[in-house]
Protein backbone atom coordinates (compact mmCIF):
# COMPACT_ATOMS: atom_id res chain seq x y z
CA UNK A 1 0.00 0.00 0.00
CA UNK A 2 1.30 3.83 -0.89
CA UNK A 3 2.67 5.90 1.56
CA UNK A 4 -0.53 8.34 2.22
CA UNK A 5 -0.48 11.60 4.60
CA UNK A 6 -3.84 12.14 6.68
CA UNK A 7 -4.87 14.61 4.47
CA UNK A 8 -4.51 11.78 1.83
CA UNK A 9 -1.19 13.17 -0.05
CA UNK A 10 0.82 10.08 -1.67
CA UNK A 11 3.86 10.54 -1.07
CA UNK A 12 6.11 9.24 -3.82
CA UNK A 13 9.18 11.38 -4.08
CA UNK A 14 12.15 11.11 -1.55
CA UNK A 15 15.23 13.56 -0.73
CA UNK A 16 18.23 11.89 0.58
CA UNK A 17 21.12 13.66 1.65
CA UNK A 18 24.26 11.68 1.51
CA UNK A 19 26.25 14.38 3.09
CA UNK A 20 26.49 18.00 5.03
CA UNK A 21 29.67 18.61 3.59
CA UNK A 22 29.84 21.06 0.88
CA UNK A 23 32.84 22.73 -0.96
CA UNK A 24 30.69 26.26 -1.26
CA UNK A 25 29.28 28.44 0.98
CA UNK A 26 26.36 30.05 -0.66
CA UNK A 27 24.98 33.16 1.14
CA UNK A 28 21.41 31.48 1.09
CA UNK A 29 22.41 28.41 2.47
CA UNK A 30 25.64 28.41 4.40
CA UNK A 31 27.33 30.83 6.85
CA UNK A 32 30.20 32.57 5.81
CA UNK A 33 32.12 31.53 9.93
CA UNK A 34 33.19 27.94 10.39
CA UNK A 35 31.31 25.40 10.72
CA UNK A 36 32.16 22.10 12.21
CA UNK A 37 30.80 19.35 10.24
CA UNK A 38 28.60 16.19 11.73
CA UNK A 39 30.83 13.90 12.67
CA UNK A 40 31.47 10.65 10.33
CA UNK A 41 29.97 8.16 12.93
CA UNK A 42 26.71 10.48 12.90
CA UNK A 43 26.43 10.34 9.04
CA UNK A 44 24.51 7.25 7.84
CA UNK A 45 26.64 4.79 6.84
CA UNK A 46 26.69 3.48 2.61
CA UNK A 47 25.00 -0.06 3.98
CA UNK A 48 22.17 2.14 5.89
CA UNK A 49 21.57 4.06 3.24
CA UNK A 50 20.96 1.18 1.33
CA UNK A 51 18.84 -0.61 3.84
CA UNK A 52 16.48 2.19 3.95
CA UNK A 53 16.44 2.58 0.35
CA UNK A 54 15.02 -0.68 0.37
CA UNK A 55 12.34 0.21 2.49
CA UNK A 56 11.38 3.16 1.14
CA UNK A 57 11.02 1.50 -2.43
CA UNK A 58 8.93 -0.99 -0.65
CA UNK A 59 6.80 1.56 0.36
CA UNK A 60 6.52 2.56 -2.74
CA UNK A 61 8.78 5.93 -2.86
CA UNK A 62 9.44 5.70 -7.28
CA UNK A 63 11.08 8.96 -7.04
CA UNK A 64 14.87 9.56 -5.20
CA UNK A 65 16.89 12.68 -5.38
CA UNK A 66 20.36 12.76 -4.45
CA UNK A 67 21.44 16.05 -2.56
CA UNK A 68 23.63 17.26 0.08
CA UNK A 69 25.26 19.24 1.27
CA UNK A 70 27.02 18.71 -2.03
CA UNK A 71 26.85 15.14 -2.91
CA UNK A 72 29.48 14.53 -5.04
CA UNK A 73 32.08 15.44 -2.07
CA UNK A 74 31.12 12.00 -0.45
CA UNK A 75 33.29 9.54 -2.09
CA UNK A 76 31.19 6.36 -3.32
CA UNK A 77 28.05 8.57 -4.80
CA UNK A 78 28.15 6.78 -7.97
CA UNK A 79 28.10 3.55 -6.28
CA UNK A 80 25.04 4.31 -4.59
CA UNK A 81 23.03 5.66 -7.11
CA UNK A 82 23.80 2.73 -9.10
CA UNK A 83 22.37 0.34 -6.49
CA UNK A 84 19.46 3.00 -6.34
CA UNK A 85 18.77 2.25 -9.90
CA UNK A 86 19.01 -1.43 -9.37
CA UNK A 87 15.96 -1.22 -6.34
CA UNK A 88 13.96 -0.17 -9.72
CA UNK A 89 13.91 3.52 -8.77
CA UNK A 90 11.89 5.35 -11.37
CA UNK A 91 12.81 8.79 -11.07
CA UNK A 92 16.52 8.33 -10.34
CA UNK A 93 18.13 12.12 -10.22
CA UNK A 94 21.19 14.56 -8.22
CA UNK A 95 21.15 18.15 -7.12
CA UNK A 96 25.18 19.41 -7.39
CA UNK A 97 26.67 22.66 -7.03
CA UNK A 98 28.51 21.37 -10.18
CA UNK A 99 32.05 22.02 -9.11
CA UNK A 100 32.92 18.63 -9.76
CA UNK A 101 30.69 17.38 -12.48
CA UNK A 102 32.70 17.78 -15.71
CA UNK A 103 34.58 15.08 -14.51
CA UNK A 104 31.94 12.92 -13.15
CA UNK A 105 28.79 13.43 -15.89
CA UNK A 106 29.68 10.31 -17.80
CA UNK A 107 30.22 7.75 -14.60
CA UNK A 108 26.76 9.21 -13.60
CA UNK A 109 24.85 8.32 -16.61
CA UNK A 110 26.24 5.12 -16.69
CA UNK A 111 25.02 4.22 -13.45
CA UNK A 112 21.51 4.88 -13.81
CA UNK A 113 21.17 8.87 -12.97
CA UNK A 114 18.12 10.27 -15.32
CA UNK A 115 18.37 13.84 -14.10
CA UNK A 116 21.15 16.67 -13.15
CA UNK A 117 19.94 19.84 -11.33
CA UNK A 118 22.89 22.71 -11.31
CA UNK A 119 23.01 25.74 -9.07
CA UNK A 120 24.31 28.79 -10.96
CA UNK A 121 22.98 31.58 -9.07
CA UNK A 122 24.98 34.29 -11.16
CA UNK A 123 26.35 34.42 -15.23
CA UNK A 124 28.71 37.54 -13.93
CA UNK A 125 32.33 35.31 -12.28
CA UNK A 126 32.56 38.40 -9.78
CA UNK A 127 29.10 37.89 -8.34
CA UNK A 128 29.22 34.39 -8.32
CA UNK A 129 32.06 34.37 -6.10
CA UNK A 130 30.37 37.13 -3.55
CA UNK A 131 27.18 34.39 -4.20
CA UNK A 132 29.06 30.91 -3.49
CA UNK A 133 32.18 32.77 -1.57
CA UNK A 134 34.25 30.12 -3.93
CA UNK A 135 36.00 30.99 -7.43
CA UNK A 136 34.20 28.00 -9.08
CA UNK A 137 32.88 29.51 -11.76
CA UNK A 138 34.33 28.28 -14.79
CA UNK A 139 34.42 24.50 -13.32
CA UNK A 140 29.94 25.04 -13.10
CA UNK A 141 29.67 26.11 -16.65
CA UNK A 142 32.19 23.11 -17.58
CA UNK A 143 29.71 21.32 -15.52
CA UNK A 144 27.08 22.87 -17.51
CA UNK A 145 28.47 21.77 -20.56
CA UNK A 146 29.21 18.87 -19.73
CA UNK A 147 25.76 17.86 -18.88
CA UNK A 148 24.47 19.64 -22.15
CA UNK A 149 26.55 16.95 -23.93
CA UNK A 150 25.17 14.11 -21.57
CA UNK A 151 22.01 11.84 -23.03
CA UNK A 152 20.56 13.63 -19.56
CA UNK A 153 20.04 17.16 -21.31
CA UNK A 154 18.93 19.50 -21.21
CA UNK A 155 20.07 20.51 -17.55
CA UNK A 156 17.77 22.09 -15.20
CA UNK A 157 20.25 25.10 -13.73
CA UNK A 158 18.69 26.63 -10.88
CA UNK A 159 19.19 30.15 -9.28
CA UNK A 160 18.01 31.28 -5.96
CA UNK A 161 17.19 35.26 -6.26
CA UNK A 162 18.07 37.68 -3.45
CA UNK A 163 16.92 41.16 -3.84
CA UNK A 164 19.66 43.23 -4.16
CA UNK A 165 22.35 40.44 -5.13
CA UNK A 166 21.55 38.94 -8.14
CA UNK A 167 17.68 39.90 -8.95
CA UNK A 168 19.09 42.06 -11.92
CA UNK A 169 19.88 38.90 -14.09
CA UNK A 170 16.47 37.48 -14.44
CA UNK A 171 16.33 38.18 -18.05
CA UNK A 172 20.14 37.45 -18.84
CA UNK A 173 19.12 34.12 -17.09
CA UNK A 174 16.26 33.52 -19.25
CA UNK A 175 18.44 34.26 -22.27
CA UNK A 176 20.99 31.64 -21.01
CA UNK A 177 18.32 29.00 -21.57
CA UNK A 178 17.45 30.33 -24.45
CA UNK A 179 21.56 30.31 -25.75
CA UNK A 180 22.07 26.81 -23.99
CA UNK A 181 18.62 25.44 -25.04
CA UNK A 182 18.26 24.18 -21.20
CA UNK A 183 16.06 24.70 -18.06
CA UNK A 184 16.09 27.60 -16.29
CA UNK A 185 14.63 27.77 -12.99
CA UNK A 186 14.50 30.31 -10.61
CA UNK A 187 14.02 29.90 -6.80
CA UNK A 188 12.48 31.80 -4.31
CA UNK A 189 14.76 32.66 -1.03
CA UNK A 190 13.62 30.55 1.60
CA UNK A 191 14.42 31.22 5.55
CA UNK A 192 16.86 28.59 5.67
CA UNK A 193 19.96 30.37 5.61
CA UNK A 194 22.41 29.59 8.40
CA UNK A 195 23.32 33.27 8.78
CA UNK A 196 19.60 33.88 9.41
CA UNK A 197 19.26 37.21 7.29
CA UNK A 198 16.37 36.18 5.23
CA UNK A 199 13.57 38.74 5.56
CA UNK A 200 10.66 38.94 2.77
CA UNK A 201 12.15 41.91 1.25
CA UNK A 202 15.04 40.11 -0.30
CA UNK A 203 12.37 37.36 -1.80
CA UNK A 204 12.07 37.93 -5.30
CA UNK A 205 8.53 36.84 -6.01
CA UNK A 206 7.76 34.30 -8.67
CA UNK A 207 5.20 36.49 -10.18
CA UNK A 208 7.59 39.28 -10.80
CA UNK A 209 10.02 37.09 -12.47
CA UNK A 210 7.30 35.93 -15.08
CA UNK A 211 6.17 39.19 -15.73
CA UNK A 212 9.67 40.44 -16.45
CA UNK A 213 10.93 37.31 -18.42
CA UNK A 214 7.23 37.81 -20.31
CA UNK A 215 7.41 41.18 -21.43
CA UNK A 216 11.19 40.36 -23.15
CA UNK A 217 10.04 37.20 -24.34
CA UNK A 218 6.07 36.08 -24.12
CA UNK A 219 5.95 32.94 -22.30
CA UNK A 220 3.26 29.91 -22.55
CA UNK A 221 2.80 27.70 -19.57
CA UNK A 222 3.69 23.77 -20.04
CA UNK A 223 1.37 21.26 -18.30
CA UNK A 224 2.59 20.17 -15.22
CA UNK A 225 1.95 17.40 -12.54
CA UNK A 226 -0.22 18.42 -9.15
CA UNK A 227 2.84 17.40 -7.34
CA UNK A 228 5.61 19.31 -9.07
CA UNK A 229 6.99 22.22 -7.16
CA UNK A 230 8.19 24.21 -10.76
CA UNK A 231 5.63 25.62 -12.74
CA UNK A 232 6.58 25.14 -16.01
CA UNK A 233 7.05 27.91 -19.49
CA UNK A 234 8.01 27.24 -23.07
CA UNK A 235 8.77 30.18 -25.59
CA UNK A 236 5.78 31.50 -27.26
CA UNK A 237 8.44 32.54 -30.48
CA UNK A 238 9.73 29.19 -30.60
CA UNK A 239 12.67 29.28 -29.01
CA UNK A 240 13.96 26.33 -27.55
CA UNK A 241 14.77 26.16 -23.69
CA UNK A 242 12.12 26.27 -20.88
CA UNK A 243 11.80 28.55 -17.65
CA UNK A 244 10.54 26.90 -14.38
CA UNK A 245 9.64 29.45 -11.70
CA UNK A 246 8.99 27.68 -7.80
CA UNK A 247 7.59 29.65 -5.55
CA UNK A 248 7.35 28.72 -1.87
CA UNK A 249 6.94 31.84 -0.01
CA UNK A 250 4.74 33.71 -2.61
CA UNK A 251 2.80 30.29 -3.74
CA UNK A 252 3.22 27.54 -2.17
CA UNK A 253 2.05 24.01 -3.13
CA UNK A 254 1.78 22.42 -0.42
CA UNK A 255 -1.65 21.02 -0.91
CA UNK A 256 -0.59 18.56 -3.51
CA UNK A 257 3.18 17.63 -1.68
CA UNK A 258 4.37 14.22 -2.44
CA UNK A 259 7.66 14.90 -0.63
CA UNK A 260 9.60 13.63 2.24
CA UNK A 261 13.35 14.15 3.18
CA UNK A 262 15.82 12.20 4.64
CA UNK A 263 18.97 13.95 6.26
CA UNK A 264 22.29 12.74 6.06
CA UNK A 265 22.27 11.77 9.94
CA UNK A 266 19.56 9.85 9.90
CA UNK A 267 16.73 11.94 10.24
CA UNK A 268 13.15 11.67 8.24
CA UNK A 269 11.29 15.10 7.92
CA UNK A 270 8.29 15.31 6.04
CA UNK A 271 8.77 18.97 5.11
CA UNK A 272 11.85 21.47 4.75
CA UNK A 273 10.47 23.54 7.19
CA UNK A 274 9.35 20.75 9.84
CA UNK A 275 10.08 22.01 13.32
CA UNK A 276 10.80 18.20 14.45
CA UNK A 277 12.98 15.37 13.22
CA UNK A 278 12.22 11.54 13.46
CA UNK A 279 15.39 9.40 14.07
CA UNK A 280 15.99 6.47 11.72
CA UNK A 281 19.62 5.87 12.45
CA UNK A 282 18.56 5.02 15.88
CA UNK A 283 16.35 2.30 14.92
CA UNK A 284 18.61 1.33 12.08
CA UNK A 285 21.62 1.17 14.94
CA UNK A 286 19.56 -0.33 17.46
CA UNK A 287 18.45 -3.38 15.73
CA UNK A 288 15.21 -2.90 14.78
CA UNK A 289 13.77 -5.24 11.24
CA UNK A 290 12.69 -3.69 7.95
CA UNK A 291 8.57 -3.96 9.15
CA UNK A 292 9.99 -2.08 12.18
CA UNK A 293 11.05 0.52 10.15
CA UNK A 294 8.23 0.77 7.71
CA UNK A 295 6.36 0.93 10.34
CA UNK A 296 7.22 3.54 12.07
CA UNK A 297 7.79 5.57 8.17
CA UNK A 298 4.05 5.07 7.77
CA UNK A 299 3.25 6.67 11.18
CA UNK A 300 5.35 9.59 10.70
CA UNK A 301 4.25 9.57 7.09
CA UNK A 302 0.78 10.15 8.55
CA UNK A 303 1.61 13.04 10.90
CA UNK A 304 2.85 15.46 7.47
CA UNK A 305 2.25 18.78 7.80
CA UNK A 306 -0.65 20.49 5.95
CA UNK A 307 1.87 23.17 5.26
CA UNK A 308 4.66 24.79 5.63
CA UNK A 309 3.36 28.10 7.73
CA UNK A 310 5.92 30.28 6.36
CA UNK A 311 2.87 32.88 5.87
CA UNK A 312 1.84 32.50 9.12
CA UNK A 313 2.44 35.01 11.64
CA UNK A 314 4.10 33.21 14.26
CA UNK A 315 6.02 31.27 12.06
CA UNK A 316 9.38 30.43 13.63
CA UNK A 317 12.46 28.85 10.86
CA UNK A 318 12.83 25.04 11.44
CA UNK A 319 16.73 24.39 13.41
CA UNK A 320 18.14 22.98 10.92
CA UNK A 321 19.29 24.93 7.98
CA UNK A 322 19.47 23.99 4.57
CA UNK A 323 22.73 22.43 4.52
CA UNK A 324 21.66 20.34 7.28
CA UNK A 325 18.57 19.34 5.90
CA UNK A 326 19.45 18.36 2.01
CA UNK A 327 17.96 20.11 -1.18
Amino acid sequence: MALRDKFGRAITDLRISVTDRCNFRCVYCRSADHENYRDHEEVLTWPELDRLARVFVGLGIRKVRVTGGEPLVREGVEDYIARLAALGVQDLSITTNGHLLAERMDRLVAVGTRRVNISLDSLDPAKFEKISRTKSFDAVMRGIDAAQASPLAPAKVNAVLVRGINDDEVEALAEFARERVLVMRFIEFMPLDADRHWNRNLVVPAAEIHQRIHARWPLVQIPHERSETARKYRFADGALGEIGLIAPVTQPFCGHCSRIRLTADGKLRTCLFSKDDHDLRELLREGASDEDLSHYVRSVVHGKERSHHINDPDFVPPSRTMVRIGG
